[in-house]
């Protein structure tokens, strides 16, 4: 086709209808009525000689041409973004934009709090939204401009990925501060749980995808042993929350711990085995790299983690992934 007649505003257009699957959605994403994106559409058809889409119900199916252009138009208006970037003067204050991050609830409770209000003295249209973990994976989200940041545990990600180290995260065992078998074995806060109690009583964890075992599961196999799971929760607050008024043992990171025994009616205790300890890193893509907004934001994650203290904690040389614990 003749690259000449080609506006690349129909390229937007393209775009936004691979995202969203639907002429009216496309439209509002990108700020033209229905009627602009269905004649936007009819131009396509017509320089490409293609359907690109078929209608099936309230959504547009992509034809496998469309299928085929999806990254490479994506790739395309990304690039043109960062070539017409600012690359100097940027100014915070000035800043108009949201920020989309992706963690468990672990980072929503402990770091976005100081952060947002961090960010809001400096940056105050700046806003963000912050989606659990479980949402999908880090390297298709960032690539598809679903997230900008994700805060997680060691991944397995694309070589187009960057990421930079955050903090240790060791685990402790909480249980219920009125814990009746840890009374009465004379176990007090602070102290090592006896292996065979630990594997006696009954466990909670935090998982992500319904998994009744994680890292604890497998150092015990290691021994020979097991625990008795019997309830696996998709965040650590609730994990949290059913072993303050339950029997449960729970292995949570340390930082977590901490700051739910402010609140919640929870003893710290020791684990009997050595649990590998991840660290916890931020990934975001690395075409970001040199963006000044995403790199300012990134600066600030970082400036704040070591606020709040957790690089204090040990754990960063034994980094391992935990999809549950």
């Amino acid at each position: 086709m003749n690259l000449n007649a080609l506006d690349l505003n129909l390229v937007r257009v393209l775009d936004a209808l691979l995202r969203e699957k639907s002429v009216t959605r496309a439209g509002e994403q990108i700020g033209l009525s229905q009627p602009a994106v269905s004649a936007a559409l009819n131009r396509l058809r017509h320089a490409l000689n293609d359907q690109l889409f078929v209608r099936r119900g309230n959504d547009m199916v992509p034809t496998p041409r469309a299928e085929s252009l999806a990254e490479p138009v994506r790739a395309a208006l990304r690039e043109i973004e960062r070539a017409f970037q600012p690359t100097t003067g940027f100014d915070p204050a000035r800043l108009e934009r949201t920020f989309t991050f992706m963690g468990a609830d672990f980072f929503s409770m402990l770091l976005m709090p100081p952060f947002a209000a961090r960010i809001a003295a400096m940056a105050p249209r700046v806003s963000f939204r912050f989606l659990d973990s479980a949402i999908g994976d880090v390297s298709r989200l960032l690539q598809e401009d679903q997230i900008d940041v994700a805060l997680e545990r060691p991944l397995e990600v694309a070589e187009w990925v960057s990421s930079v180290p955050l903090f240790g995260s060791p685990f402790a065992i909480i249980a219920a501060k009125d814990n009746v078998e840890l009374r009465q074995a004379g176990i007090g806060e602070g102290e090592q749980v006896p292996l065979d109690l630990f594997c006696e009583l009954p466990h909670a964890l935090r998982s992500i995808d319904g998994s009744m075992s994680g890292f604890t599961d497998d150092a015990l196999g290691r021994m020979g042993r097991t625990r008795r799971v019997t309830l696996a929760l998709p965040h650590f607050q609730a994990v949290a929350l059913a072993v303050a008024s339950g029997p449960y043992l729970a292995a949570v990171p340390r930082q977590f711990a901490t700051a739910a025994a402010k609140s919640l009616p929870i003893g710290i205790y020791q684990p009997p085995i050595s649990i590998p300890s991840p660290a916890v890193r931020m990934y975001w893509h690395a075409r970001r790299d040199d963006e000044p907004p995403h790199r300012w934001v990134r600066e600030q994650v970082l400036d704040e983690v070591g606020k709040l203290g957790f690089k204090d904690w040990d754990g960063m040389a034994d980094i391992q992934p935990y999809p549950a614990v």
